[in-house]
């Protein structure tokens, strides 16, 4: 089988500590959603995975424990832009989502693009054939509603 080819400079660039620590969380969300276990259990057990070592750790906790936290208003807003309901979604894309709108909602310091991309980025590597285009029209939505002015800028800007 072949491997996907990565565009001339990402060769061999290693993968950067938060999209390690992304990947980690939306197993743990995963894990979640599946079966329903304790946060504190799910980030044990993630914390024994190879290469958690390489996650910025601070934002593994952010995501897991806040994606969970704040599960019931995370998939409020997206209901507003998915066709069905979320727990209709697979367990990939609806863990992919939370974490997008969690980092569109909470984590400023990351551009909205950044964020949209990086879930894309999560549901290329994890999800089905075309989830990637689900995910970035849904967080292209709800990035409207969750950072509109941030959007509204970047739109007249292009212009």
């Amino acid at each position: 089988m072949k491997k996907a080819s990565r565009p001339q400079g990402k060769r061999g660039a290693p993968k950067s500590t938060r999209r390690r620590s992304r990947e980690v969380a939306l197993q743990g969300l995963y894990e979640w959603l599946i079966s329903g276990a304790e946060a504190g259990v799910i980030e044990a057990h993630m914390r024994e995975q190879e290469g958690f070592d390489k996650c910025d750790t601070a934002h593994f906790d952010a995501l897991l424990h806040g994606c969970i936290a704040e599960a019931a208003d995370i998939d409020a807003v997206l209901a507003r832009h998915v066709d069905r309901k979320t727990t209709e979604l697979s367990p990939i894309e609806h863990g992919v989502l939370m974490i997008g709108a969690y980092e569109l909602k909470h984590c400023i310091d990351i551009p909205y693009k950044v964020a949209i991309n990086e879930a894309v980025e999560l549901a290329k590597s994890f999800g089905g054939t075309d989830g990637h285009k689900y995910v970035n029209g849904v967080l292209d939505k709800a990035a409207a509603e969750l950072r509109s002015v941030e959007v509204q800028t970047a739109r007249s800007s292009r212009r």
